[in-house]
């Protein structure tokens, strides 16, 4: 085990709880929840041959878990962008809304269906709430009209072209008729129960949708919400229930977070101690101790001070990881960033400390050596220095009155106060005296300057010929 547990490792297990139950409270009645826990004990015995070394059957369970992985995404993709759809943050703001109309037709809805019951004609009637059901209502003919007992039974009455199908409710309008819904595989479900409650249930057990159900064989009336058939005896008890249901402003009730937590408590503990021990068996497992190579990079020095010399320029550094989910120390970009703002004039011992190394998240440093570095510095100053120009040759005959002057005549430059006292001129790039023309004036840069000396024009120089009398 780590030796320490971090702030962010108690985040990351609540958040993996949180997903996990999530997708456990969605798909805990569906076919896909047993292939979760299908994967979920693959995944437990290949952690386990990896801990204890047996190589061939890790490599199997890997390679096969990367087929399963395929498969599972082309087999179960409707409940995928269902699942995805739910953990939309936005969804509430883009989803569809319930009409006033729909719910104040809801007398005569409930009506038509014990109405059919009653002549032993069977329906199943889809009432949309927040969650879309488009990509799992296959197969339908879209209607877009309104709701009314008549149309209701036109729809469902014995032989129509679109009676054997459900029919969609959204925003107060029958949208569609004939849809073909996803089967339930609940094997709970009692036989007596045939194909419509089967959907019904299918249905509900994905989406929040709310499906009514009218018996052909028994004349019953029956509600799935949730994966749950209930049973109704009248109209007005249906009637209460989908005002409950489906009213907008019931919709999504107030749930405290106390009610939350303790809300199915045996599923939510299960759920976050199997997270913890994945996350022991993960953090348990203490990555690479690696000793890398890192540059000295300096920083924070005073304004006044210049840096002579600074040794060693690189040290090594050791890198210890908690985890081997964490990335390998030698691909990263490892620096030791040493702040000067404390430096004085002269000579100095700067120690390196471990938080001078930054890295990421999981990781943390072992020694750095050297643990420090020296350093020089002395004061800057800054002074006017003459310029001298360099000539190759002598002027040509009937010049001998003039010479080369150069604008401006001095520079002012900056550096250590070392080197510049020793500097008592700088030189211009060399002329070329037998191409200088009276009267004419040529532009000239100076020569770089000795190592740290900085000269504060940029600006070339102005050589030209002047009289030696007038100079």
């Amino acid at each position: 085990m780590p030796t320490f547990v971090r702030i962010q490792d108690v985040a990351d297990i609540l958040i993996m709880t949180l997903l996990l139950y999530q997708l456990y409270s969605w798909f805990r009645k569906t076919r896909a929840m047993q292939v979760l826990l299908g994967l979920g004990s693959m995944t437990v015995i290949y952690f386990a041959t990896r801990f204890l070394g047996l190589y061939m059957t890790s490599w199997i369970l890997q390679e096969l878990g990367t087929v399963l992985i395929v498969l599972i995404i082309v087999v179960f993709q409707a409940e995928i962008r269902q699942a995805l759809y739910r953990f939309s943050l936005m969804r509430h703001f883009f989803g569809s809304r319930q009409e006033p109309q729909q719910r104040g037709g809801l007398h005569g809805i409930v009506e038509t269906l014990f109405s059919m019951a009653e002549k032993r004609t069977g329906a199943i009637v889809v009432f949309q709430r927040s969650e879309s059901v488009a990509d799992l209502m296959l197969n339908g003919v879209t209607l877009d009209c309104e709701i009314s007992p008549q149309m209701l039974e036109a729809i469902f009455f014995d032989g129509a072209p679109l009676h054997d199908g459900a029919a969609l409710l959204r925003d107060g309008r029958i949208a569609l008729a004939s849809c073909h819904l996803p089967l339930s595989q609940n094997s709970d479900i009692p036989q007596f129960y045939g194909t419509r409650h089967r959907a019904a249930l299918g249905l509900s057990e994905r989406t929040d949708a709310v499906v009514a159900v009218v018996s052909e064989e028994r004349g019953e009336v029956s509600l799935a919400v949730g994966g749950e058939l209930r049973r109704l005896s009248s109209a007005g008890e249906l009637e209460v229930i989908l005002e409950d249901l489906i009213s907008p402003e019931k919709e999504h009730p107030h749930v405290t977070l106390k009610q939350w937590l303790f809300s199915d408590l045996l599923a939510k503990t299960a759920v976050l101690l199997i997270v913890v021990a994945f996350w022991a068996l993960i953090s348990s497992r203490q990555g690479a101790i690696a000793t890398v190579t890192a540059p000295v990079r300096l920083h924070g020095l005073p304004q006044n001070l210049v840096l002579m010399r600074s040794s060693p320029e690189e040290v090594e550094v050791q890198v210890k990881s908690f985890s081997t989910l964490t990335p390998t120390p030698a691909k990263l970009d490892i620096a030791a960033d040493i702040d000067l703002s404390e430096v004085r004039e002269g000579q100095a011992v700067v120690r390196i400390r471990n938080s001078d190394v930054r890295l990421p998240s999981g990781m943390v440093v072992g020694s750095v050596t050297p643990s420090s570095i020296r350093i020089v510095t002395e004061k800057k100053v800054r002074k006017a220095v003459p310029v001298r120009i360099v000539v190759r040759g002598k002027l040509p005959r009937g010049l001998e009155g003039y010479q080369l002057a150069v604008s401006p005549a001095t520079v002012e430059v900056e550096g250590p106060a070392g080197p510049i006292s020793r500097l008592e001129s700088l030189a211009t790039e060399e002329v070329d005296t037998d191409k200088i023309l009276k009267g004419k004036e040529y532009q000239k840069s100076l020569l770089p300057p000795p190592k740290y000396v900085t000269v504060l024009q940029d600006e070339p120089l102005t050589l030209k010929l002047v009289s030696r009398r007038s100079h």
